[in-house]
């Protein structure tokens, strides 16, 4: 695919901008790439893949600036991250069209987004006590349905654990942050498995990506009150819900 200058210049605003804004709640931005290559046309069969190897990328910048802030809590991750990547392996695999499953989980992020935002009650504000197997299955149905859209589960798991009450805003990002990181690179595992066509812009494209979420993981980190980041969060999973949605 050749670029011509206006889908050039897009990227160049576009790209940077998506990149930092995410990293900075420790995401890496695959729905936002997603939304970007469809929108200008890029080969189907490379979308996908490219988005993943960016959002690899990208949340690997994030988990190693919120690492520093916030240490990785180890039980935790690993009881989400060892069913997760089996499941987004499988999910990677499937052909079926990933319309209603994108819709779905639009409209979901909806209601933790405006919970963030205080515009639902707070209710019952005590952490859930985990049990042996909530993040098991948290980690198996985030990774499975990750591995079908194509993203890295990260806008499901950073409500989950807040609201939950199992990880701080910071931590949260950390764990996030490493989850969609190995969770994207099973997903592409699954992709390539099927023949791997990654676009040829992606040389292109990374430099600007990278800039973008290493200023916006640093700010995340070093910059942002907890309950800004709250907000930011927030405000990812309504721009997720909306392209997700298709309005």
């Amino acid at each position: 695919m050749t670029l011509d200058y206006h889908i050039a210049l897009l990227l160049i605003l576009a790209l940077p901008l998506a990149a930092f804004f995410y990293a900075s709640v420790g995401h890496g931005g695959a729905s936002s790439y997603l939304m970007l290559m469809t929108l200008l046309s890029f080969p189907i069969n490379e979308i996908r893949p490219t988005a993943l190897v960016l959002n690899i990328v990208i949340s690997g910048l994030a988990f190693i600036t919120f690492r520093k802030t916030a240490p990785l809590n180890k039980p935790l991750f690993l009881s989400l991250i060892l069913f997760s990547m089996p499941a987004a392996w499988l999910g990677g695999l499937m052909e079926a069209d990933p319309l209603w499953y994108k819709r779905i989980l639009g409209f979901l992020l909806i209601f933790p987004a405006l919970r963030f935002f205080n515009l639902l009650p707070a209710g019952n504000k005590a952490p859930i006590i985990r049990t042996w197997w909530m993040a098991p299955l948290a980690g198996l149905s985030i990774g499975f349905l990750s591995g079908i859209i194509g993203i890295g589960g990260g806008i499901l798991l950073s409500p989950l654990l807040l609201l939950a009450g199992w990880a701080e805003a910071r931590q949260t990002a950390t764990i996030s942050a490493l989850f969609i990181l190995l969770n994207s690179v099973a997903g592409l595992a699954g992709v390539a498995s099927e023949g791997l066509a990654v676009s040829r812009e992606l040389w292109y494209l990374l430099p600007l990506a990278i800039a973008g979420g290493i200023l916006g993981a640093w700010y995340g980190a070093f910059r942002t009150r907890p309950q800004k980041l709250k907000y930011l969060l927030a405000t990812v999973l309504l721009i997720a819900a909306v392209k997700l949605i298709g309005l």
